[in-house]
């Protein structure tokens, strides 16, 4: 039996960024769809786009090789360019400034080094099926926090 790919799709959305914002992902193993959801009452987008690859890592029950596709050109480009000299670095940017969202830069980090994982970049609000979903989701879920604080 060979192995599968977990297949991973990962949204944020920000109203008003900072402001009320959602995030989304869709987790795909074989025939098996699962979609998660969340978010904050005060945030923004980049933490929402990290904070889904995140909790869409933290929620795989198996150790599978995953796809995971972003629409994010800061998480991408944040796990495969930066963060390996972030870490040399004790957290902070080339200008010696402190990297912003450490937190979740640390934690996700981390989730990359446990997973083998190929980072996909997709183009947001394009043909993608699936990243326009999690966009829906990511933002449904943005306008449920928004409207807890009116």
């Amino acid at each position: 039996m060979t192995e599968k790919n977990i297949i991973i799709y990962t949204d944020g959305s920000c109203l008003n960024n900072p402001g009320a914002g959602g995030w989304a992902a869709l987790l795909i193993y074989g025939d098996t769809k699962k979609e998660i959801t969340g978010g904050e009452s005060h945030t923004t987008n980049n933490r929402m786009e990290l904070t889904a690859a995140i909790e869409a890592l933290n929620s795989l029950k198996k150790n599978l090789p995953i796809l995971l596709y972003t629409d994010s050109r800061y998480l991408q480009d944040g796990i495969q360019k930066y963060c390996h000299n972030w870490v040399k670095n004790n957290w902070r940017t080339a200008n010696k400034k402190p990297v912003k969202n450490k937190d979740l830069w640390q934690e996700i980090y981390e989730l990359n080094q446990k997973y083998k994982i190929e980072w996909h970049w997709v183009k947001a609000h394009h043909i993608d099926e699936y990243n326009q979903h999690v966009d829906h989701l990511a933002h449904a879920s943005a306008l449920k926090f928004q409207q807890q604080n009116d």
